[in-house]
């Protein structure tokens, strides 16, 4: 990863998250079958992330400027509450979105890979991308994955948000413990409660 000298001060204080799609979520490819349908691969990685980032309370967002049945199932699976798509001036989208949850720009990061996101990313509180953004991108951004788009950039830079916050640890505790250890934890929880 390569990120600015504050970077985790920007961190810190992000409350929504809002994602681009086509390289970012994905790896930018347009697959098309036999029949014309459009196909997009996900990264399941960062599908963990975006839900691991729900479950710490932060607030997740897409906004891209394609429409596409694939991004709607997707971010439906996710759980986004915010879903904006056919936008390819994000603006206006993220100006709704930031006036519906009372948020400032030092409280949002966007994650965006091209020309198109350059507007958003420089207007967002915490700017990031994959490693495989355009220079222009990178340049302008606190924080550049060691991954590309589709590929693992999104859970990079949602776990450093998440470190950043100091609610990492926390999240992941659970994914260490065994059905021994929960059982009595419960049962531990239960006896308190009596």
């Amino acid at each position: 990863m390569d990120c600015t000298a504050d970077a985790m001060v920007r961190a810190k204080r992000v409350r929504l998250v809002i994602f681009d799609v086509d390289g970012v979520l994905t790896d930018g490819g347009i697959y098309t079958g036999a029949d014309g349908e459009l196909f997009k691969p996900f990264n399941c990685k960062d599908g963990l992330g975006i839900t691991l980032a729900q479950r710490a309370g932060i607030e997740t967002a897409i906004i891209t400027g394609r429409t596409s049945k694939q991004v709607a199932f997707r971010a439906k699976e996710l759980h986004f509450t915010h879903v904006y798509q056919g936008k390819p001036d994000k603006r206006a989208a993220y100006a709704e979105l930031k006036e519906k949850l009372g948020l400032c720009d030092e409280e949002i990061a966007y994650i965006g890979d091209d020309l198109i996101d350059l507007p958003i990313l420089l207007q967002a509180g915490f700017p990031a991308a994959p490693c495989d953004a355009v220079p222009e991108v990178r340049q302008r951004v606190a924080f550049v994955s060691h991954f590309g788009g589709g590929h693992g950039a999104v859970r990079e830079i949602l776990t450093f948000i998440l470190q950043a916050q100091g609610k990492w640890q926390d999240l992941i505790a659970g994914f260490y413990e065994t059905d021994a250890q929960q059982e009595k934890q419960k049962a531990e929880a239960e006896h308190l409660a009596q």
